[in-house]
């Protein structure tokens, strides 16, 4: 298998998924939960098809309705309302309560959450300093153990994946919150780990095979390494999509996030990580 004699078409591959992810980050921006933003977020949940027209128009009966956001929750079953507004007092979160319910007799409150504005930012700045944490980490890890270049191609490679994860978030307009991040931390240790044993393979090439060239070397390795790689990440897929089934709406947004990020840890573990060290090899040699 000439898995990196193909590596302009994963290299294709790769940058247009990113740049159509981030096209709608650009237009779309991502939607960002009460986590980050800081207000207060109310979850209904009906039996019959209720829009987000018609709470507005609720809302805007009790005057609530100024800069909230109204839209249809999938994981609130076949018919349901997130709201998310300023932070709201009790009696007001009491009255958009009564309100709903009155309006829609089959109306049921799921979850209620408030976030001040000063812990949404701080959030925010927490979970971009865990990231750059985990990387540096990261760097220093690999280039001990391995070369500083396969440490710069794990950057990237753990790069792409977040871009991936993130670019799909922006398309689908899911709710972006703290389990999000959690689950980006969790797709950078996921994926790091599959590269790193490709790596290692690699290196042993590097020893074993040291008269044939690093293309072949690198091409050995990723063949030798993809049943494991392969069935690892489909027994992973497979029990992290019945979690999101199966699991309840408070746990979707995690195992979304896993799901597509450790389907794209997968792929540029395989196709990207080492197309990209030959690469570098090829820029050395000349």
């Amino acid at each position: 298998m000439d898995i990196l004699g193909k590596r302009k078409l994963w290299y294709t591959i790769s940058t247009t998924v990113i740049v159509i992810g981030l096209l709608f980050l650009m237009i779309n921006g991502l939607n960002l939960g009460i986590d980050f933003n800081g207000g207060t977020l109310m979850e209904f949940s009906f039996a019959e098809n209720v829009t987000a027209e018609e709470v507005r128009a609720v809302l805007e009966r009790i005057e609530i309705a100024e800069d909230s956001k109204i839209q249809q929750s999938e994981s609130a079953g076949e018919h349901g309302v997130i709201i998310r507004a300023k932070t709201l007092e009790s009696e007001e979160i009491v009255t958009v309560d009564n309100a709903i319910r009155e309006e829609f007799k089959s109306a049921e409150m799921l979850r209620t959450e408030m976030v001040g504005p000063t812990i949404g930012r701080e959030l925010r700045i927490n979970a971009l300093l865990a990231l750059i944490a985990a990387s540096i980490a990261i760097v220093a890890y690999i280039s001990f153990r391995f070369e500083f270049r396969f440490a710069v191609v794990s950057i990237i490679t753990l790069m792409h994946d977040v871009l991936i994860t993130l670019g799909i978030f922006a398309i689908l307009g899911r709710e972006v919150n703290t389990p999000f991040v959690a689950a980006l931390l969790t797709i950078v240790g996921y994926s790091i780990n599959d590269t790193i044993v490709i790596f290692d393979r690699i290196r042993e090439n590097m020893k074993l095979m040291h008269k044939v060239p690093f293309i072949k070397q690198a091409n050995t390795a990723v063949v030798d390494t993809l049943p494991r790689s392969i069935n690892t990440s489909i027994t992973t897929l497979i029990t992290i999509l019945a979690i999101y089934f199966f699991g309840g709406a408070s746990i979707q947004t995690f195992m979304l996030a896993l799901f597509i990020g450790m389907f794209a840890g997968t792929y540029s573990s395989i196709f990207v990580a080492s197309p990209l060290l030959v690469t570098w090899q090829e820029r050395i040699s000349k």
